[in-house]
């Protein structure tokens, strides 16, 4: 055999693998990238202006972390075939399935409410009210949801994504120092020292990139994607590429107001976009676009969440594959939780900032319980085989509940008394 045909075959072989990938892409991609939503770009552009480059090693480190969370789903959901939701009724029974339900519901409405905030604040810039930003999104989003058939949501839903991507040219328009982001970001300090503030910055990184909506999203998406036991290896390769590409932008919104806005103080995205474009026109504009996308794409995936598990729990039809007249419940709990989060933002005088900046908090709170719950699932050998949680896997899986645990303690302690971490 020749070389030419060598790299002829070679280049069969990587194809059908990209090939098969594309198919198989998505909610990894999908969970991971929406995680960077309105309320996510907000902490990230907070954390640039309140500790320029010094919290990047933080976020860096928060890649596994999301990995390892977000892996279980896939398993979970390629295994049984069923959402986080019923699986937790099902192997918790009912008091800890409705307790998980209402927890996830009380989230991904607040969660759901700040993206609206978000993309209602980024068109406000380019002088569009807000009436007709609701008005629009609700109207796309009806589209994405009524077509009939995921596949072409979740393609709808791989171009925003992209557009995601938006903040990383943004930031080298600013033309950053890289020896100063290196010598700053990639050891690890605690600029200001351990205080409350500190203990709200980590905690609100940690909640927008992992939180609990994205467990049952992304299993749920799995299954109603109709992912088997054999994907599993592309869906641990797609979550691992989105939990990448989050953290990626996530330091370049760091980078960006790090670099223009440091010691500045920001209540939201919005702000910074337009404070930013008073330096730089097209770094603002493109910050203020990517506020937008970012609402949209959480928004997209935080409402279908919640009817996801809805469907799940009450027995109803709830793929996007199946019409209106076949599954009414879930399209109904769908529109209701998105219009009525719409609504919240159009009220006068609604603490809108208020709930921007602690609903990350919130969703890192409640997180460990759901955690808890995913990995006892995960631990289950009758009903995962093979695909059982090994000790590593159940030790990082203790870490990571452990260290959000002592966050959330030591912030609580540091709000009742604040000298102590001085």
């Amino acid at each position: 055999m020749n070389f030419i045909t060598k790299c002829y075959y070679l280049f069969r072989r990587v194809w059908k693998s990209v090939s098969l990938y594309l198919v198989l892409a998505g909610p990894g991609l999908v969970v991971m990238i929406a995680d960077n939503d309105a309320g996510g770009i907000t902490t990230y552009a907070a954390t640039g202006a309140k500790y320029g480059y010094h919290l990047i090693w933080f976020l860096v480190i928060l890649i596994p972390v999301a990995y390892y969370v977000q892996e279980m789903t896939v398993r979970l959901g390629a295994v049984t075939k069923r959402g986080h939701a019923e699986a937790i009724f099902d192997g918790f029974g009912a008091f800890w399935g409705w307790f998980s339900l209402l927890d996830l519901m009380l989230v991904d409405w607040l969660t759901l409410v700040t993206e609206f905030i978000g993309m209602t604040s980024a068109l406000r810039i380019f002088g569009v009210p807000e009436w007709l930003t609701v008005l629009a999104v609700c109207l796309l989003m009806g589209f994405m949801v009524l077509n009939g058939r995921y596949w072409t949501w979740e393609k709808i839903a791989l171009g925003f994504c992209l557009l995601n991507l938006i903040y990383i040219p943004a930031a080298f328009l600013v033309q950053p120092p890289l020896r100063q982001i290196l010598a700053d970001g990639i050891i690890p300090n605690f600029p200001g020292g351990f205080n409350g503030e500190m203990f709200f910055f980590l905690m609100a990184n940690i909640g927008t990139t992992i939180a609990p909506w994205m467990l049952f999203f992304q299993q749920s998406s799995v299954v109603d994607k109709g992912m088997r036991e054999k994907d599993i290896p592309w869906g641990r390769f797609d979550t691992w590429t989105g939990a990448i590409i989050t953290v990626v932008v996530a330091v370049f919104i760091v980078v960006l107001t790090g670099t223009i806005l440091h010691g500045v103080e920001i209540d939201d995205a919005a702000q910074a976009s337009a404070l930013v474009m008073q330096t730089n026109r097209y770094a603002g504009t493109m910050m203020a676009i990517g506020l937008f996308d970012a609402g949209l794409l959480g928004a997209i995936c935080i409402s279908l969440a919640s009817s996801w598990a809805f469907g799940e729990i009450f027995g109803w039809a709830h793929s996007l594959n199946t019409k209106i007249k076949e599954a009414p419940w879930f399209y109904v709990s769908y529109f209701f939780t998105l219009v009525s989060a719409g609504l919240v933002v159009l009220i006068p005088g609604a603490p809108l900032v208020l709930i921007t900046l602690f609903v990350q908090v919130v969703a890192v709170t409640l997180l460990p319980a759901a955690l808890v719950f995913l990995i006892l699932l995960l631990n289950d050998r009758e009903t995962m085989g093979g695909h059982c949680n090994t000790r590593s896997q159940n030790v990082i899986g203790g870490v990571i509940i452990g260290t959000i645990i002592v966050l959330s303690t030591c912030y609580g302690i540091s709000a009742l008394f604040p000298g102590l971490f001085a």
